[in-house]
């Protein structure tokens, strides 16, 4: 799926939400939210499995005024949306941390926000999607930000470096070494960020509700055992009522 695309899907979703609600039926009961964050493994297939999910929730739990939508890297856009903040300081918002004095000196110069600021406006920015529903958040703690909201579900994909090197080696076109650098280099700055404000280890397995190894589970069968298991949790005759 392109850029564009996805982008425009996105914009799609957040569009939906500033159209006036339309007056329920006497009597309805309210809409069911559901939504899920992806956490992962650099390289273990989570945007293949995130589409897949969306189009197989999009048939099982649809909404009525929007479509269940992906955000990972339009995650950044939509934070620098919500602040009024320039699209230039994308470059300031990797899943990790600058440097004490990088930080500083951004703030001191005038250069972009300290990075705490960062995170805590990326983290209202996620509790304002997932309070939406119909949204798969991928990575930036996203898990734990919205671990209170009772109508999350939270994933974790696994899987070997050999296999993840090669799905790395195929989407950038590396070569076998760099694609090895490029996800231990990743996974590092994640576990980073995690830690460093959230002081948790993003390895944890109780902070999912499921985990998946994308070795043995392909990315289709992820969506599908994802998909089940959280519409168990909001069975779809109460989507479709």
């Amino acid at each position: 799926m392109t850029s564009s695309l996805l982008t425009e899907r996105c914009l799609t979703f957040i569009n939906s939400q500033l159209q006036p609600a339309s007056a329920a039926a006497e009597g309805a009961s309210p809409a069911r939210k559901l939504a899920v964050t992806l956490s992962r493994q650099t390289g273990s297939g989570a945007w293949q499995v995130a589409e897949r999910l969306a189009e197989y929730l999009e048939e099982r739990a649809p909404a009525e005024n929007r479509r269940w939508t992906v955000f990972d890297r339009e995650l950044v856009e939509k934070v620098l949306e919500d602040h009024n903040l320039p699209k230039k300081l994308a470059q300031y918002m990797p899943e990790d941390r600058v440097s004490a004095i990088e930080d500083m000196m951004h703030e001191v110069l005038g250069l972009a926000p300290a990075s705490w600021t960062l995170v805590h406006q990326t983290m209202e920015t996620v509790l304002k999607l997932a309070e939406l529903g119909q949204v798969i958040l991928i990575g930036r703690g996203a898990n734990l930000i919205t671990s209170r909201l009772g109508h999350m579900f939270h994933v974790r994909l696994v899987g070997s470096l050999e296999k993840r090197v090669a799905r790395v080696r195929e989407y950038y076109k590396f070569d076998q070494r760099a694609a090895a650098e490029f996800i231990l280099k990743t996974d590092r700055g994640r576990q980073r960020y995690l830690k460093e404000h959230f002081k948790v280890e993003g390895e944890n397995p109780l902070l999912y509700d499921l985990v998946i190894n994308t070795d043995r589970i392909t990315c289709a069968d992820a969506a599908v055992l994802i998909g089940d298991a959280m519409l168990r949790r909001a069975p779809v005759r109460e989507w479709l009522a």
